[in-house]
């Protein structure tokens, strides 16, 4: 007769033991795809508030008297505005025209363009419109608009100014506002206008593009 060795692997034991590690492993993997969808939703839910923000704030213009009026750069191409450029330039010029600041301060660098800048550009252009050099000012450094939002607010301290009306696009706005005044500078909106996207989905897309930059900036991965 031959005498079971207790030391031999027990296959029952140890298929018990693989189909507890397998359920041990599903429940594992279970509760990380909760938790996962969890945070999704959590992310798809902020995004939706922060797309309503946004949209509610490019329905609202603030102009009003301030120190000076800070115009957001878009593209240039070889020195001349492009016509979204173009037109927040034409928007601020009215503004400066009716008297809501006495300086204007034109933001945006070179990107690709080793000759120009969009805040050089800007500047140069509301000098063919009119307005002395005296009371512009180029900031031609930054890539962004949380760098022109740092930027800004150091020109504004520097010349002692607490406040500014701030033009750009108006689906622009909110993200703007809430950079400047990470900053410490008090803004007051001016959206050029007609930038409202004319359709529902257009207008939908902006708002969650901006949210997502906000997003990001927010949570410092610029």
């Amino acid at each position: 007769m031959t005498i079971p060795d207790s030391r031999a692997p027990n296959l029952e034991d140890a298929a018990r033991g693989s189909a507890s590690g397998f359920r041990r492993h599903g429940r594992v993997l279970r509760f990380c795809s909760l938790v996962a969808a969890l945070i999704l939703a959590g992310i798809l839910i902020f995004l939706a508030i922060l797309s309503r923000r946004v949209q509610q704030v490019a329905a609202i213009d603030e102009t009003r008297p301030s120190g000076a009026i800070v115009v957001f750069g878009a593209a240039e191409y070889s020195g001349h505005p492009s016509p979204v450029f173009r037109a927040r330039l034409d928007h601020a010029y009215e503004l400066f025209r009716h008297g809501i600041a006495p300086l204007v301060i034109v933001t945006g660098g070179g990107a690709r363009d080793p000759l120009y800048t969009e805040g050089g550009v800007g500047r140069d252009y509301l000098i063919s419109r009119g307005i002395p050099d005296l009371y512009l000012v180029a900031e031609t450094q930054s890539d962004d608009t949380a760098e022109s939002a740092v930027r800004v607010s150091a020109i504004l301290r520097a010349n002692g100014i607490p406040d500014c009306v701030a033009v750009s696009d108006a689906y622009h706005m909110f993200r703007v506002k809430q950079m400047l005044n990470a900053q410490g500078v008090r803004v007051y909106c001016s959206p050029r206008p007609g930038s409202i996207p004319r359709t529902p989905l257009a207008r939908s897309m902006a708002a969650l593009r901006e949210a997502c930059s906000y997003l990001v900036w927010k949570l410092g991965l610029t």
